[in-house]
């Protein structure tokens, strides 16, 4: 009986979540079978159209905290203005298509570090809405939100086990065959409506009273007597570290900031979570640990300036930047009169991660104004900026030309070759031998201009084998001869040459870094041409007297020296073979 009304609670509690969050739980459906459609037409359609359902999925999943944090908005503010309540879901879908059309136009770096920064802001979100203007208890709340979090993820998992455990034994004892894809399908169903409906179905509501909140015995002994003892044994280290530092003027490398950041702000959340314990051994950590950590939070900040001060800013940077000093403010609000309102804590990580991925102190924009500047310096430094305009000269620094490589990657990487200052907007990386004076230059490949790698997806695309008789793999690192219909089939690396031999007779033989070149032509070396190429582009048909051959490349990579000389060192691809009798 007990369990039967567990699940009868269960069942009860998810109808009245639904009745609470109606909005985020209908987009939550409609996500899981956006998805689902996606897998079932994904590979019968092109790239482009692919790429746009999974555009649109990335903006169904944005809309579910995004309707979750108006549902909470509604509820504080305007539980009495239903019509205001109205225009807000209306405003919400207006940004949600301007999102798709105007942020999420490709899958670059800026596009998806973005689009993680907004689901991350609208998750702190969604923690510190409810409890806007109240004073106390946030902790409480915030605490038992997480513990509802975890308990959502035993249940979920407990419920998809079962149902894959029943589908096998089916599969098993009644030979029906279940396909993979119907697991998947249950675990979209599982994780993201059920999941998502039993979670909300446990938050508190804005006007829930914690005047008799138990604080959870086993948190307080994970805090106080394992994670505690533990950031106070590493602090030990970082200070014994520190002096190590002050004694030999050597000053850290750029893995210490990342050791400092992660483990400073671990610290906070500890702090957070244990300020309504009443504990001696947490109030001291509360009291001198915020105290304690600046001066290595101070070490931090000089590794990452030395990084900086040499190689400019890149987004990463940026972020260590300024995650740390959010961390080293909060240390600095921990430290100061008390009492403190530890709500501050998420409403101003929020707003950091709000300011880091739009507008114009955003990590994107002071990144590509940094690695501008570091480019301008380098260009006078040489001599090498006239009136505005970039003057040729070969024979600068080797450091110079692999640093003046690397600006250029960066942006062909992360951003945009037209948005480098100085240069041409229709500027290629093909060009710097003409345009700067010398080719691209690596400290891997002295004198190489650049690096390529083209790739295939054979399960998007279909490949038609009609009208041939034989399918064969061949690679670049397997130099064994296939024989096949009296043929012998062989690749020969060292030359990059496909050869077919009947006997004493060549039936066919070709280089094939022709064809990498008709590539190259199409998709030059720029990353973001480079994966997932329409397979009509990487196909070749060959035919003469002897046999009609179709070879498809699965992949390719290599590196160009000089001027478009493109040197292929690995290659797998398919033959398709037609001997004519």
């Amino acid at each position: 009986m007990k369990v039967i009304n567990k699940i009868r609670n269960t069942l009860v509690s998810i109808k009245n979540s639904v009745k609470r969050f109606p909005i985020t739980i209908g987009i939550s459906i409609v996500l899981v079978i956006s998805l689902i459609y996606l897998n079932e037409v994904g590979s019968h359609v092109n790239i482009e159209r692919r790429e746009m359902l999974r555009r649109i999925n990335m903006v169904i999943g944005l809309g579910v905290p995004l309707s979750l944090c108006v549902g909470l908005i509604k509820e504080r503010l305007l539980e009495k203005e239903k019509y205001k309540g109205i225009l807000s879901y209306l405003v919400s879908i207006i940004v949600l298509v301007l999102y798709y059309f105007f942020l999420l136009k490709d899958f670059d770096m800026v596009s998806i570090t973005r689009y993680l920064g907004s689901i991350l802001f609208l998750i702190l979100a969604f923690y510190y809405i409810p409890w806007i203007g109240k004073e106390k208890n946030y902790e409480d709340y915030v605490i038992k939100v997480f513990s509802s979090f975890f308990l959502t993820i035993i249940y979920s998992f407990a419920l998809y086990f079962g149902i894959s455990a029943i589908l096998i034994t089916i599969d098993k004892l009644f030979d029906v065959y279940i396909q993979s894809k119907i697991y998947y399908y249950m675990f979209l169903i599982v994780a993201i409506i059920f999941g998502l409906s039993l979670f909300l179905s446990r938050i508190p509501t804005s006007e829930e009273k914690f005047k008799n909140y138990i604080y959870p015995r086993s948190l307080k002994i994970l805090l106080l007597y394992i994670v505690i003892p533990l950031i106070t044994a590493y602090t030990a280290i970082l200070y014994a570290y520190f002096a190590k530092i002050l004694i030999t003027r050597q000053w850290p490398k750029g893995l210490v900031s990342h050791l400092v950041l992660w483990y400073s702000a671990l610290s906070v959340g500890v702090i957070f979570f244990i300020t309504p314990v009443e504990n001696k051994w947490g109030k001291n950590f509360k009291t001198w640990f915020p105290k304690l950590v600046l001066p290595i939070l101070f070490m931090m900040f000089v590794s990452i300036g030395i990084r900086i001060r040499q190689y400019g800013i890149t987004e990463n940077r940026y972020y260590v930047l300024v995650l740390g000093l959010w961390v080293m403010g909060v240390m600095i609000y921990l430290s100061g009169k008390k009492p403190i309102k530890n709500i501050a804590v998420p409403i101003s990580l929020s707003i950091v991660i709000l300011n880091s991925i739009f507008g114009p102190l955003s990590s994107y924009s002071l990144s590509k104004l940094s690695q501008n500047k570091r480019f301008e310096k380098i260009l006078l430094r040489n001599e090498m900026l006239v009136n505005g305009e970039v003057q040729k000269k070969p024979d600068i620094p080797v450091e110079d030309k692999e640093e003046i490589s690397s600006i250029i990657t960066y942006f062909s990487n992360n951003h945009s070759l037209a948005d480098i200052k100085y240069l041409p907007m229709d500027f290629k990386i093909a060009d710097m031998e003409d345009i700067i004076g010398f080719p691209y230059a690596t400290p891997y490949y002295p004198g190489a201009e650049s690096y390529f790698y083209y790739s295939i997806n054979l399960w998007q695309e279909p490949l038609v084998i009609k009208d041939y008789d034989y399918y064969i793999n061949i690679n670049s690192w397997n130099n064994k001869v296939i024989t096949v219909d009296n043929m012998d089939i062989s690749y020969d690396k060292s030359n990059n040459t496909l050869t077919l031999i009947e006997g004493e007779k060549i039936l066919f033989s070709k280089n094939i870094i022709e064809y990498i070149e008709k590539i190259y032509e199409i998709k030059g070396n720029n990353p973001k041409n480079m994966s997932e190429i329409k397979l009509k582009d990487m196909t070749f048909e060959e035919e003469n007297e002897n046999v009609k051959v179709k070879i498809v490349f699965i992949n390719s990579s290599g590196r160009i020296e000089g001027k478009d000389k493109l040197i292929l060192e690995n290659m797998e691809c398919i033959l398709l073979i037609h001997k004519k009798r």
